[in-house]
């Protein structure tokens, strides 16, 4: 530089210090590694380490070759480490070389979340986020997440179909049909929408790889978790069991070695909806329905009496009669809604009463599966995720060709079956597991609900004409945006951690897809 001092000979020698010196009387290095952001990969060494040190883009390769540890490169652009063990100690060091990791290279700058975010992914070049909502995110995060080590990926909100233009129906197979058709979608897949929770499964082989791939140490070999980063289950036993059984099944039909992975990611809904449902089903859907139920019967039952009383006139008796029939509509309809919830509810006592159905194989080692057709993931996900264990099921699928009326006919049929049986009803996809028309992405996928599972949405009288009328003047526009943004976030997130990119660069994407979902949008979507 052109300049000598005792201050710049002392960081030449040993980077950015503290101005501290350790027990050995060395100075203490500031980590500078864990906070650098930039896009250029560094390699460098000066600090010996046990293990090569691969932090946010940077890599430290001293492995103390002449303290007696080894000799260590990486190839380039593979990033490939190469090592070689000493021949013998060159050089007696003062003090034990160190760990094989950092203590802070796994953790995470607020920093980086902080305010309003300016995101790229691969499939949407510019995505914006609220600093109102990477505050609420923060919140959430901070407060009830799991380890982010762990959270590679968070599911996408999902976009119903536009309202049904049929008198009956507030939603149809055929709009989702024709909204794929417009948007130059010649096949699509039906897929069974089961009635549960939404839940990511991240499973490592051994304890040994969630700890180097993942960075944790002490928190098992797995996770389970919601949509929202939470952990799914709240007694650690009951995920403990799943996991393991799940490993069970994998490794008997030979899926870690046919994948040539030690983890891997998959995207399930785990039932019954109770499970995860029990506060919600206690402070609204019971209340309303027992309420409903108990006055509208006795209402009936007061005007059935006042009706058949002998003195009074005809016409009020008529009038009587009609208040009566209308009101016993209500209790049918009161009727139907507790009906409704009440086939997605049964006791959990154990594992045995659960009931886990996969529909995305996300991502393994080095690789994510978006660019595999959903017909693929289903077939896959059932030759090695289910069979000889009953708590893990598989997803009831059908193909269509858009253009063939005839097999939209039998789609549309075979949703009809499932809803009148208790289904919720079914996720209409495109063959490919992204499509886009032009350069412009279109929704993932669009979920088509049963008749009798809205009424749990939109309340016990949503079907009658007057209340449907009104309910079906929905507007879609900022629910399909947020899939969309949420969608190619999760995707981003995923395609990142199998590049084996920084921690803060997979989290940002996650982090995002969290914020994104406090924004407001009509509940009923």
């Amino acid at each position: 530089m052109g300049r000598v001092s005792g201050k710049i000979r002392a960081f030449c020698l040993y980077g950015d210090t503290t101005g501290e010196t350790d027990d050995s009387g060395f100075p203490v290095r500031r980590n500078w590694a864990a906070d650098y952001r930039g896009e250029a990969t560094i390699v460098y060494g000066h600090t010996p380490w046990k293990e090569v040190q691969a932090v946010n883009r940077t890599y430290c390769v001293d492995t103390g070759c002449v303290f007696g540890g080894k000799l260590t490169c990486i190839r380039y652009p593979e990033m490939e480490v190469v090592s070689a063990v000493a021949h013998r100690q060159y050089y007696e060091r003062s003090r034990p070389l160190w760990g094989s990791e950092k203590e802070d290279a796994g953790l995470l700058d607020i920093r980086d979340v902080q305010g309003k975010l300016h995101l790229s992914t691969r499939l949407l070049p510019g995505i914006t986020i609220p600093e109102e909502n990477t505050a609420s995110a923060l919140e959430v995060m901070s407060r009830f997440a799991a380890d982010p080590h762990w959270l590679i990926y968070l599911p996408p909100t999902m976009s119903p179909c536009r309202s049904s233009s049929m008198e009956d129906y507030m939603e149809h197979p055929w709009e989702a049909f024709q909204y794929y058709q417009k948007n130059g979608v010649e096949r699509v897949i039906c897929e069974r929408k089961h009635m549960g929770s939404r839940a990511v499964i991240v499973l490592c082989r051994t304890d040994d790889t969630a700890k180097r791939r993942f960075g944790v140490g002490d928190g098992g070999r797995g996770i389970i978790y919601t949509r929202t980063g939470r952990r799914f289950f709240e007694e650690t036993g009951m995920e403990a069991e799943i996991l393991e059984r799940l490993d069970q099944m994998l490794t008997e039909n030979g899926f870690w070695e046919d994948f040539q992975t030690e983890w891997v990611c998959l995207d399930t809904e785990i039932m019954p909806w109770s499970g995860k449902a029990k506060a919600l089903l206690k402070s609204q859907y019971g209340p309303v329905g027992r309420a409903g139920r108990e006055s509208l019967s006795a209402a009936v039952e007061v005007l059935e009496l006042a009706a058949g009383s002998l003195d009074i006139e005809a016409s009020l008796e008529r009038e009587l009669r009609s208040l009566r029939q209308h009101f016993a509509e209500k209790l049918t309809a009161s009727e139907a809604y507790v009906k409704a919830y009440r086939r997605y509810c049964w006791n959990v006592d154990s594992t045995e009463d659960l009931r886990i159905a996969p529909f995305h194989l996300l991502a393994c080692e080095g690789r994510v599966f978006s660019r595999e057709k959903h017909v693929w993931h289903m077939e896959t996900l059932k030759r090695y995720c289910t069979g000889r264990d009953p708590i893990f099921i598989e997803t009831e699928y059908l193909e269509v060709d858009l253009s063939r009326r005839e097999e939209m006919e039998k789609a549309a049929r075979w949703w009809e079956s499932l809803t009148e049986n208790g289904g919720e009803g079914m996720v209409v996809k495109p063959e490919t597991f992204t499509a886009c028309k032009g350069d412009r992405l279109i929704q993932p996928a669009v979920k088509c609900r049963g008749r009798d599972y809205l009424r749990i949405i939109y309340g016990p009288e949503y079907l009658m004409p007057k209340h449907l009328i009104r309910l079906k003047q929905r507007s879609l526009s900022r629910k399909r945006s947020l899939a969309l943004k949420e969608f190619s976030l999760g995707l981003e997130a995923l395609e990142r951690f199998a590049a084996k990119e920084p921690l803060y660069r997979v989290h940002e994407c996650v982090f995002a897809v969290l914020a994104l979902e406090s924004e407001p949008v009509d509940a009923a979507l």
